[in-house]
C-alpha cells in the first residue's frame, strides 16, 4: 500500500476528530473538523450498523495514519510488539513513539509528524552526532537527537527556534531549547503517550 499523499484533513474528518496531521493548522479556525462536522463524501439520512469489524480496522487505520506508517510497516511494528514481554498493544504504541520521526516531532522540532520525516529524509537531523535519514529508525534510550550544524541556516531551523520556548515536551524526553538538541530520558509509558487510540481494538484486529 503507498503512502496516502492526499488532503491531511479529509482523514480527519473521516475519522470525527483531530488526529494533528497538519500541525499548528489544527489549532486554528481553519481545521476542517471544526469547519465540517461530517464525513466527506456523499451522505444519508440512515446510517448502517457499525461492525466489531469496522470499529476494530478503523482504530488501525487511524494509528496508521497518526504516525505516517505504510501498512507493511505497521504489520512488522505489531509482530515486533508481541514478541517483547507485556501488553501488545502498549508495547506497539512505545515501538511507534520511539521512531525517529516521532522523536523530531515530540522535541518540537517540526510541526508535524509529515513535516518531521522530511526534515529526516533530507539529513537535517543528527542521532548521536550522525545524520540520520531514516524515519523509522528506532531510537533508544540515552539516545541525543539534533539539528545537523549546516542546518541552522535552513528555514525549518529558523521557524523551529523561533518557536520552540512555547512547545510543551513529554516527560520521557529532555530539550536544550537554546541549542535545540534533546535526548531520550527514558522509554514512554502508556500513560505518557498522548494520542486518542485503542490499542485493544488493534490487538483484536490482528487477533482475529
Amino acid at each position: 500500500m503507498a503512502r496516502y499523499t492526499g488532503p491531511a484533513c479529509r482523514i480527519c474528518r473521516r475519522h470525527g476528530e483531530k488526529l494533528m496531521l497538519k500541525g499548528a493548522r489544527c489549532f486554528t479556525p481553519k481545521c476542517s473538523v471544526v469547519q465540517r462536522h461530517t464525513p466527506p463524501g456523499q451522505h444519508t439520512a440512515s446510517r448502517r450498523k457499525v461492525s466489531e469489524y469496522s470499529l476494530q480496522l478503523k482504530e488501525k487505520q487511524k494509528a496508521r495514519y497518526i504516525y505516517g506508517v505504510l501498512e507493511r510497516q505497521f504489520r512488522k511494528h505489531y509482530a515486533e510488539a508481541e514478541r517483547r514481554s507485556g501488553p501488545s498493544g502498549e508495547n506497539l504504541l512505545q515501538i511507534l513513539e520511539m521512531r525517529l520521526d516521532n522523536v523530531v516531532y515530540r522535541l518540537g522540532f517540526a510541526e508535524s509528524r509529515r513535516q518531521a520525516r522530511q526534515l529526516v529524509l533530507h539529513g537535517h537531523i543528527t542521532r548521536n552526532g550522525r545524520v540520520t535519514n531514516i524515519p523509522s529508525c528506532h531510537i533508544k534510550e540515552g539516545d541525543n537527537i539534533a539539528w545537523k550544524e549546516g542546518s541552522a541556516k535552513t528555514v525549518p531551523y529558523k521557524e523551529a527556534a523561533q518557536e520552540i520556548e512555547s512547545k510543551e515536551i513529554p516527560g520521557w524526553l529532555s530539550l536544550d531549547r537554546s541549542n535545540l538538541s534533546g535526548q531520550v530520558l527514558s522509554i514512554p509509558s502508556r500513560e505518557e503517550i498522548e494520542v486518542t487510540i485503542d490499542e485493544r481494538l488493534i490487538v483484536a484486529f490482528y487477533s482475529r
